[in-house]
């Protein structure tokens, strides 16, 4: 299952990655395309077989703050104006515990039998902590952590980061005293202000524990990025090793929230990126990612991959696959069968990494082919492998009209990232006039042999 890695109308950011049992789950906020908010009122679970982490299955609306057409709220204490962020489950004692941050409302935990849920209300959370350190009482993107001797710890924060332990008896009591706050220090200067925007915390708590480390995986000041701190201890403080992704490299940025996971031998990195132009419509997407022996995770590229290891260009390309947007292009959702990229303008660059040709078998050249939608505008779509001033094997034209158009292009073999850049002829006060208009929309390609 290529990038996003859940079907393409879904829209589950924040994605918190568990795995129980034979079976990948992923948690996260929920978000609607065309809203003007961050996220709604439910939270869903999706979840697939660590043998095929293609394969996901959605279980519906786990837990609500809110009634739906179908069920009453979750809670009896929230509605319009409280909707539900950034979640995270954990197993302890056969039972399945489900965090909730919700906006202008107290968080709370629920509890299920099952790692899909549902989830029914068990506890708001019962804490002495100040509300100046949780921010106006609210536990901002709960990560809860079990370890090995049973103990659990909620790693919480905005702007500043803290930790406290749980009664593991119950699972929503926050143990007096155990509370620490800066768990990544936030180093001033002189002048009383903050350095290195790579490392300073911002949100997003999410721990593992790997190899007798402690990583702390979170949004730093940088905001596109996810970064990440390592522990001798649950209880910190963590130092800063690096960032594992940004989903903001030659992509519409937007803020980051996510985590990682073992996935049958492989090590993953959920993360989510932007559409619809606006930071609002994210969809989860996951890299592959290796944790070395000294601890480190190397940063890796956002690619349209996935879980696959591969893109297959014999197969129809949907054109929201796209890991590289240049330009003022974006992904728009139409409808629920229909993403398409638009306001695709003279200079935009659209990439996908990374498709395998296959082997050499004697042919010179290929047919490219892909669906547009005309725009009255003339130009002309050139069509490069490896990087975005690689080798041209080919170069489209581009009418007025909507369609399937193609072009002859030199044949390719062996792995490569394919990256389309768009020109026209347009010159002098009429290629100003055509400068940044919308030329045509582009849905899906194709190479044939």
């Amino acid at each position: 299952m290529p990038n996003p890695y859940l079907p393409t109308h879904e829209y589950i950011p924040d994605g918190e990655p568990r795995v129980f049992g034979d079976r990948v789950y992923i948690y996260g906020s929920h978000d609607i395309a065309g809203s003007d908010k961050f996220c709604d009122y439910v939270l869903k679970c999706w979840s697939a077989p660590v043998s095929n982490p293609g394969n996901w299955v959605c279980h519906g609306d786990v837990f609500r703050v809110k009634a739906t057409r179908d069920w009453p709220s979750d809670t009896d204490y929230t509605g319009d104006g409280t909707e539900l962020y950034a979640p995270d489950v954990v197993e302890k004692d056969g039972k399945y515990y489900l965090y909730a941050y919700i906006v202008n409302a107290k968080g709370c935990v629920a509890v299920s039998d099952r790692p899909e849920g549902p989830f029914r209300f068990l506890s708001t959370y019962q804490s002495t902590i100040s509300d100046e350190i949780t921010v106006n009482g609210w536990f901002i993107d709960p990560g809860v952590f079990v370890d090995d001797d049973g103990r659990t710890f909620i790693y919480c924060g905005y702007e500043r980061s803290f930790m406290a332990e749980l009664n593991s008896e119950n699972m929503y009591e926050v143990l007096d005293g155990t509370c620490k706050e800066h768990i990544i220090p936030c180093e001033t200067t002189a002048e009383g202000g903050f350095t290195d925007p790579d490392s300073r915390f911002y949100e997003a708590c999410s721990v593992r524990k790997v190899n007798g480390l402690y990583y702390m995986i979170y949004s730093p000041k940088r905001g596109s990025r996810l970064a990440y701190a390592t522990s001798d201890s649950p209880t910190g403080p963590f130092t800063y090793r690096g960032y594992i992704i940004d989903n903001g490299v030659d992509y519409p940025a937007g803020n980051n929230h996510g985590s990682i996971a073992c996935i049958n031998g492989q090590w993953y990195v959920f993360y989510h990126r932007m559409t619809n132009g606006t930071i609002m419509s994210r969809r989860g997407c996951v890299e592959r990612i290796e944790i070395l022996p000294d601890g480190t995770i190397p940063t890796v590229e956002m690619t349209s991959l996935g879980f696959d290891e591969s893109l297959n260009p014999y197969h129809i390309t949907p054109a929201d696959l796209a890991c590289v947007l240049k330009g003022s292009a974006m992904i728009t959702e139409r409808n629920p069968f229909e993403r398409i990229i638009t306001n695709i303008t003279e200079g935009t660059v659209i990439g996908y990494k990374y498709f395998d040709f296959g082997e050499d078998f004697g042919s010179k050249t290929m047919e490219f082919a892909m669906t547009v939608t005309g725009m009255g505008c003339n130009a002309h779509l050139h069509i490069y492998i490896d990087s975005e001033d690689g080798e041209e094997i080919g170069v489209c034209d581009i009418g007025t009209d909507s369609g399937i158009l193609s072009c002859v292009t030199k044949c390719v073999t062996g792995k490569h990232a394919l990256f389309f850049k768009v020109t026209t002829d347009y010159s002098g006060w009429t290629g100003e006039y055509f400068k940044n208009r919308p030329l045509f929309e582009l849905k899906s390609f194709v190479f044939l042999k």
